[in-house]
């Protein structure tokens, strides 16, 4: 069993939206914290949202803020990215991401636990 599922990714155009999904239900030990990291081609992984599950604080890299939004269901164990106003540079996969320290595993892989095999994003004219 997958710890972490991702879905939603999808080819859209400059300009449209897209949610994704990342079910948690897999996962074995506590986490507090989901997270969304992206990686496009010859980049490194991007720490791009994440919120803590115990106060749903959220954390978000400069270059999505007012444009992304991270929510989650602690009842149906699932975090969803809710992207807008799509740039062809939002392309990449998009991997979700489990563990606990919200604010330090919005920035920096090496603190999740978890992770989703991912999600490709495209975005294109």
């Amino acid at each position: 069993q997958a710890h972490l599922v991702e879905s939603g990714g999808d080819l859209v155009q400059p300009g449209d939206s897209l949610r994704l999904s990342c079910a948690t239900s897999g996962v074995t030990l506590p986490i507090t914290a989901v997270g969304w990291f992206r990686q496009a081609p010859g980049k490194e992984r991007e720490g791009v949202s994440c919120i803590s599950t115990r106060d749903g604080s959220t954390h978000y890299v400069d270059s999505v803020k007012g444009r992304f939004t991270i929510s989650r269901d602690n009842v149906k164990t699932m975090v969803y990215l809710e992207m807008n106003m799509l740039k062809p540079e939002d392309t990449a996969v998009y991997y979700c991401a489990a563990g606990n320290r919200a604010a330090e595993l919005a920035k920096h892989s090496d603190y999740a636990d978890y992770w989703g095999q991912g999600t490709q994003v495209t975005v294109s004219s």
